[in-house]
């Protein structure tokens, strides 16, 4: 078997955590800032989990994370 080439642009946007579930960050949240408010800025910046849904085209993309 061939090995699985890892999806580049997903590597530098998806994080496996140790449970197994996948993080992602927000968009939004580097230009064009003076707009938007405190609130909005802070909730920008946290990371959350990938929707269910979504989650194993992610990880097919992650073959070795």
């Amino acid at each position: 078997m061939p090995k699985l080439k890892t999806h580049r642009g997903a590597k530098k946007r998806f994080h496996i955590t140790a449970s197994g579930k996948v993080k992602r960050g927000h968009s939004h949240a580097r230009h064009i800032l003076t707009k938007k408010t405190a609130k909005r800025k802070r909730k920008l910046d946290q990371n959350v989990l990938v929707s269910a849904a979504d989650v194993a085209k992610v990880k097919a993309m992650l073959p070795y994370a």
